[in-house]
């Protein structure tokens, strides 16, 4: 390209993308060992903490480290707390665990019109992004796992939401939350790990779900 030329749609598209991974660097640089974001639209907070398997009456506020706190002290219980707050419209269910990583959950938080999309994250290297539309998951991936799709045989199929996205290992998670953004229109705000959020104590999938191994499938 002469210099000086202006750039292409491709390279523009390409540069905002840059721009936004790199305003996520904190996700890759935080040592936080769990969580799960999911952003829900078409939703209020009450249908949300139901359909995550929370009573929508009995909240309390919590920062994220206090919920880290109070789940650690129940290690070997049933005991996951969920954090919600609302954006642009749209609810943001923040943990220090994986419900917003189960499809069903994902089906009940989106059914009737609304829009889910999560981002999970574990110690032990595990990340997955899941999307669902209308009580439907029509896309859910470790970003781990397609970091070398190009030069896998067959290359692994793609949801069309994730489409033009190459993951990579030093900010999987960053690509991550940026695709979370450019899906669902609204940022990730890592200050809301901080604040006090609205706070409430979920049901453990066994209980929610039961003995049923289609909640897990997409």
């Amino acid at each position: 390209m002469t210099p000086g030329a202006p750039r292409g749609p491709k390279d523009s598209d390409a540069a905002k993308w840059e721009d936004l991974v790199a305003r996520y660097a904190w996700a890759d640089a935080d040592e936080l060992d769990a969580y799960t974001f999911s952003v829900i639209a078409g939703k209020a907070e009450n249908e949300v903490i139901r359909a995550f398997g929370g009573d929508p009456g009995a909240s309390r506020p919590m920062t994220f480290a206090e919920t880290v706190e109070e789940q650690a002290a129940h290690l070997y219980e049933d005991h996951e707390l969920l954090r919600v707050l609302t954006v642009d419209r749209r609810v943001i269910a923040i943990e220090w665990g994986y419900h917003g990583s189960i499809p069903e959950v994902a089906r009940r938080a989106s059914a009737d019109g609304g829009e889910f999309f999560s981002v999970y994250r574990s110690v032990n290297a595990r990340h997955q992004v899941m999307h669902a539309l209308d009580g439907h998951v029509d896309g859910e991936f470790d970003p781990f796992e397609l970091e070398d799709a190009a030069w896998m045989d067959p290359e692994p199929a793609v949801p069309a939401w994730a489409e033009g996205v190459a993951f990579h290992r030093e900010s999987l998670c960053a690509e991550s939350f940026a695709l979370m953004e450019r899906t669902m229109g609204v940022a990730i705000d890592p200050g809301w790990m901080h604040a006090a959020l609205r706070t409430v104590l979920l049901t453990s999938p066994s209980k929610l779900f039961g003995e049923s191994e289609a909640a897990w499938l997409p």
